[in-house]
């Protein structure tokens, strides 16, 4: 049997669920993608300082702690992040989203910690999880990886599914803003060897039970 560079791949999604009391309960959910190690393209890490585009479109940051933060290349960064969502929703007539300043603090901090678990947003926004090893991972194989989940959707009975909820928060069309992170973690934390941490955060954050026929478009 060939075996593809792929080693692991674990799907789950992050669900806001519609209450009677008008206030929203967050089903908790990850996405894990492991990877054998590739060539060397560099690694994106959680506070943008620097960076390269290498020949497959992907682009990397580098962090130099005693730098600080170039603002010029965290808005390289925050455009990746918007225009790589906004490729895939116009796919399924969704608006274009923003970035979001306020909720990228909180976004990149729970990155920082490598714990691969959802945060308590009770509802203040989506939040969608993903880590994988490789130098190669990055923020768009994470991203990917999510969209990946949309040949499962069943829009003939449209609903949550923890086989589609990645994909179902990208693509929905009542949330407005985005802001993601990503950290390096190192062996221990999420995988037994180096990773990186991929969170993303939403707002209004999506799959609202019983919203999802006006929100999930199909594709185009």
């Amino acid at each position: 049997m060939q075996w593809s560079s792929i080693l692991t791949v674990v799907s789950a999604a992050l669900a806001a669920s519609a209450m009677p009391s008008s206030f929203l309960v967050q089903e908790k959910g990850d996405a894990l993608h492991r990877e054998t190690v590739l060539s060397q393209f560099g690694e994106i890490v959680s506070t943008p300082v620097a960076s390269s585009d290498e020949g497959d479109g992907e682009f990397f940051v580098y962090l130099d702690e005693d730098s600080g933060v170039d603002e010029s290349m965290f808005d390289d960064w925050k455009n990746l992040v918007v225009n790589s969502h906004n490729k895939f929703r116009s796919k399924y007539g969704a608006p274009n989203l923003s970035w979001s300043d306020a909720l990228y603090p909180g976004t990149q901090q729970w990155a920082k910690q490598c714990k691969f678990q959802h945060s308590q947003g009770n509802g203040k926004y989506g939040e969608n999880l993903a880590a994988g090893t490789g130098n190669a991972y990055g923020f768009s194989n994470g991203l990917q990886d999510w969209m990946n989940e949309a040949s499962k959707y069943d829009y003939n009975h449209p609903g949550f599914s923890s086989a589609t909820g990645h994909f179902t928060q990208v693509v929905w069309k009542s949330s407005k803003q985005v802001a993601c992170a990503i950290a390096n973690c190192g062996p221990g934390t999420i995988f037994g060897q180096p990773s990186k941490m991929i969170v993303c955060r939403y707002s209004p954050a999506g799959n609202v039970i019983g919203h999802f026929p006006e929100n999930v478009g199909r594709p185009r």
